[in-house]
Formats: structure tokens, sequence, C-alpha cells
């Protein structure tokens, strides 16, 4: 490919294709069709590059979907062709603390989304449109990664190597999207093994220098900055980026006085509905400062409680003060010998079914966690450099926000299907051209043997017009298998 070339590279890969290939051919027709300049994206590529950083950055988007595990692997693959070279640029691009990976990952998601708009109509009057915070366990296994550390699992109940991966997420009422994360660790209270690891760990641990204002410094930053806090200041910026939502959705964890209260500043009609905490934090209810458990103690005896048919479960609410903020509580168990579950919630007007149904929107988040983990490597990059960890997590957000578009205009049932639809796809493909290369070889042999120059006759062929089309469809029907 020509260096100076730019976003044509997915319609040269795309060539390859036939609409009766469904689902990799809708996913680059999709990919194609955003808004892709360097400027745009702040990708702007060094005067003596040979490559543009934004084919770089489409190829690797491009990897999982020919079957291409990494940089490494990329010159056996059949997307080497798009241009030739070795890992190292790929290598240069993930490691370049001066690309601003948040800036790309939400340019290129909010167009995702645009792209939905008319699909968004016709389930408007079902589910509002959702954003969700929640965190998952990034395992590692090198120990001299910058930044590594132990991190406590609640999957495994045991302190595990990993980062703690803080995910922000928003859902339309149909599809989920990636929005933005951070990387975290936990100093934990040993202060003679922070992070749970010795000092000589920590001292062998890679690290390098970066620009304080560089968007590499300000991702490190992040890391030793609290996960309510950074939260908070993801939601502002998905905010400032133009994403709007009826309700903010977390779990208990996340579930505090300071996220109450920022929703609650806000003038454009959103609401947080999260799990809260049967604990020690106390609401004003009837005039006394009471918890959870004491609250739902009153209900009982006031005879408030309630049944769903709908939903099988028992229930409750009240309205209450919480440090000035007033809010609802629902209160809820699968039986009567159940213990209580609450939901918090800054809509005063909302019922308790639509509380639950909308809550259980927060489920997709960890369906985003499970098929990227599976299917895009979510967490599986072991490179030592954390800014290669921030690429390669931003790399497999856009992956998934690419598929969740695609699936909206195809009739795959779930997105593993369809991703291991495009893999089948792209093997064919592989196979189709390993065949036409060897036809091109044996044309090449044939000119030699006949004393005529490859180029000569290529052109000969080319310029017979009933010959040439023999030899494209014969490269149809390969493909076509």
């Amino acid at each position: 490919m020509l260096p100076n070339k730019s976003t044509t590279i997915v319609s040269e890969v795309k060539d390859f294709f036939t609409s009766s290939e469904k689902a990799i051919y809708t996913v680059l027709t999709i990919l194609s069709s955003l808004t892709l300049s360097e400027k745009h994206l702040g990708l702007a590529s060094k005067c003596n590059n040979k490559h543009k950083n934004i084919n770089k950055l489409l190829l690797v988007v491009m990897f999982p979907f020919f079957e291409v595990k990494d940089a490494w692997n990329y010159g056996q693959s059949s997307l080497y062709p798009a241009f030739r070279c070795g890992k190292d640029v790929f290598y240069r691009l993930l490691n370049d603390y001066n690309i601003p990976w948040r800036k790309i990952s939400y340019k290129l998601t909010m167009q995702l989304i645009g792209k939905t708009t008319d699909k968004n109509k016709e389930s408007s009057g079902e589910l509002p449109s959702c954003l969700i915070v929640d965190d998952t366990d990034l395992p590692k296994t090198g120990r001299r990664m910058e930044l590594i550390g132990k991190v406590f699992s609640h999957v495994t109940q045991k302190s595990v190597l990993a980062f703690k991966g803080l995910f922000l997420g928003y859902h339309d009422g149909k599809s989920f999207f990636a929005m933005d994360f951070s990387l975290h660790g936990e100093e934990g209270k040993n202060k003679k093994k922070p992070y749970g690891l010795s000092t000589k760990q920590m001292k062998a641990r890679y690290s390098k220098r970066r620009d304080k204002s560089s968007p590499g410094s300000i991702r490190k930053q992040e890391y030793f900055t609290t996960k309510i806090d950074n939260m908070i200041e993801m939601v502002r910026t998905a905010i400032g980026q133009g994403l709007r939502f009826d309700y903010m959705l977390v779990d208990s964890w996340f579930t505090c006085y300071a996220l109450v209260k920022f929703v609650s500043s806000r003038r454009f009609g959103c609401h947080l509905l999260g799990m809260a905490k049967m604990g020690k934090t106390r609401y004003l209810f009837n005039g006394k400062k009471l918890t959870s458990k004491e609250i739902i103690d009153c209900l009982r005896k006031q005879k408030k409680l309630k049944r769903s048919k709908q939903l099988k479960c028992y229930y409750s609410d009240a309205l209450v003060d919480f440090n000035g903020i007033q809010v609802k509580l629902f209160f809820c168990k699968t039986s009567r010998k159940g213990k209580w579950n609450v939901l918090l919630t800054t809509n005063q007007e909302l019922g308790f079914e639509q509380a639950y149904k909308i809550y259980a929107i927060r489920w997709s988040i960890e369906v985003f966690f499970k098929e990227s983990k599976q299917y895009l490597g979510l967490g599986k990059c072991q490179s030592q450099d954390f800014d290669a960890q921030i690429a390669s997590t931003t790399i497999c957000m856009l992956q998934y926000n690419l598929l969740s578009v695609a699936k909206r205009f195809t009739d795959y049932e779930s997105l593993g299907e369809m991703f291991r639809s495009t893999n089948a796809e792209t093997i064919q493909l592989t196979l189709a051209e390993r065949l036409w290369q060897l036809i091109v070889d044996v044309l090449a042999d044939l000119a030699e043997l006949i004393e005529i120059d490859t180029d000569l006759l290529m052109e000969k062929l080319i310029s017979d017009n009933q010959r040439i089309t023999k030899l494209t469809n014969y490269k149809a029907l390969l493909q076509a298998g």
C-alpha cells in the first residue's frame, strides 16, 4: 500500500468481500463510513513516518475479525498485504504516550451511536437511555509491568496480580456501548508491601518518563485517584462530549452521597438508580435518623409491604432525606424469609416495577465484560508499558462498539454469534487468497518457462477482457468457497 493513502485502507480490505458475507461486510461498511482523519482524532503522524497512524489504528481494530491475535502475528495474516511492515510499527503506536486514546474513543463511539439514531426511535417508548458504571478485574502475569500490583478479586475472593478496570458504558435502550475507562491499583493497608509487592518487586517494575501534560501522563495519574472521584470525572467528560441519558445505574459499591449529590446537581433531567447497602448509612425518615434495616422494620410494622405478581417479590418504598437530598428507597426480597435488598433513586416519582426493569439494564455491562474478555481479549495485553495497556483496552472497546452497531443492522441473535461469523468468513478469505496467489505464482513460472517477462504476460492477460473475466470469476468462486 502506498504511504500517502489514509482511510482508503478499509475500502481496500472490504473489496475482498461481497454483501453475501453479511457479518464481516457489515462491520467493514460501518467502519469505512466513519470520519477517520488523523487531525479529527488527534493522531497526527510524524513527518518521517512511512505509515500513517490512522492506518495502523484501523488495522489493529480489524485484528480479531481476521484472527490476528496481536502485532506479532500480523506478518502471517491475510491483512499483511494491506501494508507490509513489522510488529514494531504497531508497538510504537501502542506505546506512544502522546496518543489521546480517550479522545479517539469518544470521537468514534459517538459516531457509532449516531448511526443508530433512527433505530432508537423504534424503542424510545420501551426503555430509557442509561449510563452504567462498574469495575472488573484485568488479571496479568508479569510482575515487571508498569504500575502492576495485587487487587482483591470479588470473584475468587482473594488477591490477584491485576489492574482494576473502572468502565463507563452507555445503553440507548437496545444496545450497549463502552464509553470510557480508567485502570486502578489497590495500595492496601500493609505499608511494608504496598500493592501487595515487596520492595524488590516494586523497584523491578517497568517505568518511563512522560511529559506532564501528555495524555499518557494524565492516564497514569488516574491510577492513583479513587474510583469514586474518577467515576464522577468520567461522567463529567461524557456529558461534555454531548452524551445525554435518563438514568445512571451503579451497584452498591458506587452508591454514595458524593454521587447522589453530583447527579442531583445536574440540570438536564437525569436521575441516579443504584443498589444501596443495608449498612450503617442513616437517612431521615419520619423525623428520625434511621438505617435501611430500621426503615424497613418501620414499614413492616405499618403494614406497608406489597407483593408484585409480575416480578414475584415482596416490596415497599419510602421517601427519605439523604443529607439534605430527597431520595426514594425501594426495599425488595424474593421470599418471606429472604434477605432485603434496597434500591436508591433520585426520581421520587418512579414506581417499583419500573425501577426494577430499569436497573436490570445494568446487567448489560456485565455482558460486555464477559464477551469482550472471551472474544476480543479484554485485559489480555501483557505489555510492560502502561500506555500500551491503555491503548489495547481502548481498542477492545472500539471493537465491541463496532460489533454492537453491526448487530443492530443484522439478524444475529448474539454478539458472540456475529463474531464467530466474521471469523469464519475471513478464514475462507485467507484460503481463497492463498489459492489465488498460487495461480499468480504458476503464471510467473509459465512466463519464465516460455521466456517472456512476467509483467508483460500479466499485461496481456489484463488487456484480454475475455481471459481476465474468466480469471476474475475464478477468484470469486474461490472466495465463495
